[in-house]
């Protein structure tokens, strides 16, 4: 019998910047497709998708902020400027990545930004209103950074999935690569363990560390979930 052969989507991009770990689970890439008339999700599987998975990260730093959690990336820069200044964390999360939004356009398209913002933009509204709907007496900060670290995990996979991210310093450093010739993953570090050195004068070292906990356990997700070649999208 003859075997039919079906041709594989070649992924393009990163998981995460130029194959070394990075501390922020913010830094995770994305995957893109070539083949995007056959792969792509209609609109309103896009629209659901990332509204679902605006809801899992916004929940996911809701109980990160709760407790006094932190990660990388920008998301990690608002929530240690929230602590600093008083601004709510949506305010400053969404004009942070307002930058980074033409190089988008340039290195991953214009599909792919704008799913980005829409996801950014999501993401900042939950997160500031979800003290409207939700409100929490008690968590212990173990718990918040085993189920938060899951939720953001959950989350962005589903963003990646739909050709979507929360956008900051992983295109800023995707953008540096190919220009200077700077590694990514490098750069990407360098930027999160700048968060992170900060943070020593706003945290204490136990939620320090629950932190990085927390950053790992979303990369597993992610790592785990996020194979190229693994799975056919529909």
């Amino acid at each position: 019998m003859e075997t039919v052969g079906i041709t594989k989507p070649r992924f393009t991009g990163l998981a995460p910047p130029d194959g070394r770990p990075t501390l922020s689970c913010f830094a995770i890439g994305y995957l893109v497709m070539d083949n995007t008339s056959r792969s792509a999700h209609p609109l309103y599987e896009d629209v659901l998708a990332l509204l679902t998975a605006a809801g899992f990260v916004s929940l996911g730093i809701f109980l990160f902020h709760q407790v006094g959690l932190l990660t990388g990336g920008t998301a990690g820069l608002a929530l240690l400027l929230q602590q600093v200044t008083g601004i709510s964390f949506g305010l400053l999360f969404f004009a942070m990545n307002l930058p980074f939004y033409a190089l988008a356009w340039l290195r991953m398209g214009p599909r792919f930004t704008l799913n980005t913002f829409a996801a950014v933009a999501t993401v900042s509204f939950m997160t500031d209103h979800l003290n409207a709907v939700l409100q929490i007496g008690k968590i212990e900060p173990v718990y918040a950074a085993l189920i938060g670290g899951t939720l953001i995990g959950m989350g962005l996979l589903i963003m990646f999935r739909h050709k979507a991210s929360l956008g900051g310093f992983n295109i800023l450093a995707l953008f540096i690569q190919d220009r200077w010739g700077v590694r990514a993953g490098k750069l990407q570090m360098g930027l999160d363990c700048a968060i992170v050195v900060a943070s020593f004068f706003v945290v204490s070292p136990w939620l320090l560390a629950l932190s990085v906990v927390a950053a790992i356990i979303c990369n597993l997700v992610l790592t785990l979930n996020h194979k190229p070649g693994r799975y056919q999208i529909a």
